[in-house]
């Protein structure tokens, strides 16, 4: 398998982590780099912040921008359009893995 399926396979992961976080409560990029991070998955915020603002253009997320410490920090939330999605991926990811782990 080649690097490039798998990091796209890797990045769909991480729009779901995205997708299921924000709808547990708003997050930031610096805080959720760490959340990944703890995932094991080690990405730039070069990255990152495309990958939010992509989600943000197509309407799964929303954003507010909010003065913390005299710095503007931006809290991503999911949409409606986003809960819908996150819900339908959930489905089709719990039936990939239950085949891909079925014994």
């Amino acid at each position: 398998m080649s690097n490039e399926l798998i990091h796209n396979f890797l990045l769909g992961f991480i729009k779901l982590h995205i997708l299921y976080h924000t709808q547990k409560e708003p997050i930031f990029g610096q805080e959720f780099k760490k959340e990944l991070k703890r995932h094991g998955y080690d990405i730039s915020f070069g990255t990152l912040y495309p990958i939010f603002h992509k989600l943000e253009n197509k309407g799964y997320l929303k954003s507010k921008q909010e003065n913390v410490n005299g710095k503007i920090r931006k809290y991503y939330s999911i949409t409606k359009k986003g809960e819908r999605i996150l819900k339908q991926s959930k489905n089709k990811a719990k039936e990939l893995f239950d085949e891909l782990f079925e014994k």
